[in-house]
């Protein structure tokens, strides 16, 4: 029987097409509204998988754009009630649902502070959206799956599409324009060696730089919730500050090596684990002592981590059926979790 997560999955490439189709009016809205504040700060407001949309979207903004992008805690305004002086700021919340209250209360303050708030959401209709001045709808459809996968993508598309659009940038539109084809050639992907590595595994660090760090993030939080596995992820130059001291024999590392900056400090990184005894797998890059896992090659440097993501998604939802787990329901978990 087919998982929801695998339909869902299978979903991302004709999702974005929607996306891009449907809420193009929105963006460029919400686009010109950052134009004219010209804002020389954006703040970020999400948890779970949003936040690691949140991240993408820092990179992708302080790369082109070269301004700071700051994630905020909601707690500053839902527990605390401490208001934030943002005039002059734009403020993207991103969250599947729009529906936690605490997530809400933050941008609700945002705006009151001055701010320019955008949320990115899949109901167009949720009280995030309601009190943000844009909403970015995701057109994903339903999600039954406990764990996030069209929409995850689909709101870094959103992202990155709200950047383009912002500043104009001709190359990385072009790019978003052709993204689905790309999602399409990353879900026939053949992970099988990580698979069978991961299949007894009980750990794991998953690295990346930049962009590609806030997909590790997102691979780990997927192996935990899916798989039951403890894998932790860290910036390719992070985790050379101490987290490698645990590396040893046989320790699984996952490396996202992407056609950017980047690229040779991550395959540097990943060489000196394999030294070190691991087994390292590193995406689309030959490394010394490490499997390479095939990518999708020839992609703008800000979208190639995110078809990583696709590619990823189809490798874990099997590893998780692999052992044993049922990737649709991870235990003590839901599907909207609601805090304040």
């Amino acid at each position: 029987m087919t998982s929801y997560m695998a339909r869902e999955v299978s979903e991302i490439p004709q999702v974005s097409r929607r996306f891009l189709m449907e809420s193009r009016g929105a963006l460029r809205a919400a686009a010109a509204a950052m134009r004219a504040i010209d804002p020389g700060l954006i703040v970020t407001v999400a948890r779970g998988s949003s936040d690691h949309a949140a991240t993408y979207l820092k990179y992708a903004v302080e790369l082109l754009a070269g301004v700071p992008v700051a994630s905020v805690g909601p707690s500053v305004a839902s527990v605390y009630g401490r208001p934030l002086r943002l005039g002059g700021a734009a403020c993207v919340g991103i969250s599947q649902s729009g529906r936690s209250p605490d997530i809400v209360e933050m941008i609700r303050a945002a705006g009151t502070g001055g701010a320019l708030s955008v949320a990115i959401t899949n109901f167009a209709d949720s009280p995030m959206a309601q009190v943000s001045a844009h909403c970015l709808p995701l057109q994903a459809g339903v999600e039954q799956s406990v764990a996030a996968t069209k929409t995850f993508v689909t709101s870094v598309v959103a992202g990155l599409a709200l950047v383009a659009e912002w500043q104009q940038n001709e190359p990385l539109l072009a790019a978003i324009e052709t993204i689905p084809q790309a999602f399409e050639a990353a879900l026939a992907l053949d992970w099988s060696p990580l698979a069978a590595r991961m299949a007894r595994a009980q750990q794991g660090y998953v690295l990346g730089r930049g962009p590609a760090f806030a997909i590790a993030n997102e691979c780990a939080l997927k192996l935990k919730e899916t798989c039951g596995l403890h894998a932790e992820a860290y910036s390719a130059a992070e985790v050379l500050h101490g987290p490698s001291a645990i590396v040893q024999a046989h320790f699984p590392v996952l490396a996202l090596a992407v056609e950017d900056a980047a690229h040779a400090g991550v395959v540097q990184t990943a060489e000196r684990l394999a030294a070190q005894g691991a087994d390292v797998f590193v995406t689309g890059a030959a490394a010394q002592g490490c499997v390479t896992l095939p990518s999708v090659g020839g992609l703008h440097p800000l979208v190639a981590p995110l078809v990583l993501a696709v590619g990823f998604y189809g490798f874990v939802e099997a590893l998780a059926r692999r052992r044993g787990f049922d990737p649709d329901t991870p235990p003590h978990l839901r599907k909207v979790t609601e805090t304040v």
